[in-house]
């Protein structure tokens, strides 16, 4: 989905018709196979091959809001069900209504976060953003475990919002897009963040149920 496509359907659903979501049903450019079983493929050093997810979106590191740091696709991604957006701590616009949307995901979701479900929430202002002031910001959206408020040096925020078609030049240009994948399965849906909770939490239950096809 190109970048004016995104901003066409922000202005429909914010303007027009406020509970309109907008997906997609695969996330552009994401290499991911299903069926495929990485643990058994080898490489030339007879180590186990990077399945095409781990390559492309790779281990760079980023840091959370608890001072840890967190490789992209080992630690955040692999194998799970994600919601992923990108916000900056000291937004004044839709920041806090999306992340606030995110919270209501969060308790309708029960259990299921930190365990079937995570979230990630990415600053695309890194500098600004740090552990510390991230740590703040959770703790008024009564953050559980399992959503991580995410920063780092700017050059690895920045390779890791441009994997995942969040990157923008000027911190308020942000995106107002949920990414909800299930890595395990390669199914990967967008929706609009600020769309109703529960809209929201019926495409995360779209994705988590989704089965991991095999065969031919």
């Amino acid at each position: 989905m190109m970048r004016a496509d995104l901003n066409r359907c922000r202005r429909i659903a914010g303007v027009i018709v406020p509970v309109v979501i907008c997906l997609i049903m695969t996330m552009v450019a994401l290499p991911r196979g299903r069926g495929q079983n990485p643990a058994t493929s080898t490489n030339r050093g007879n180590q186990p091959a990077q399945s095409p997810a781990q390559q492309y979106f790779t281990d760079v590191e980023l840091i959370n809001q608890n001072g840890e740091r967190m490789r992209f696709y080992s630690d955040l991604l692999k194998g799970r069900v994600v919601i992923i957006n990108s916000f900056f701590a000291t937004c004044q616009g839709s920041c806090l209504p999306m992340n606030r949307n995110l919270e209501k995901v969060q308790a309708a979701l029960g259990d299921h976060i930190g365990k079937d479900v995570f979230i990630i929430s990415i600053s695309v202002d890194p500098a600004m953003d740090t552990p510390a002031n991230l740590k703040a910001y959770a703790a008024q959206l009564h953050a559980r475990p399992g959503w991580y408020f995410l920063t780092g040096d700017k050059k690895n925020v920045d390779f890791a919002l441009r994997k995942l078609g969040q990157y923008v030049d000027d911190k308020q240009d942000h995106l107002n897009i949920f990414i909800i994948g299930n890595e395990r399965t390669g199914l990967w849906k967008k929706a609009f963040g600020l769309a109703k909770s529960d809209e929201l939490v019926k495409v995360v239950e779209s994705v988590l149920n989704d089965q991991l096809t095999t065969g031919g």
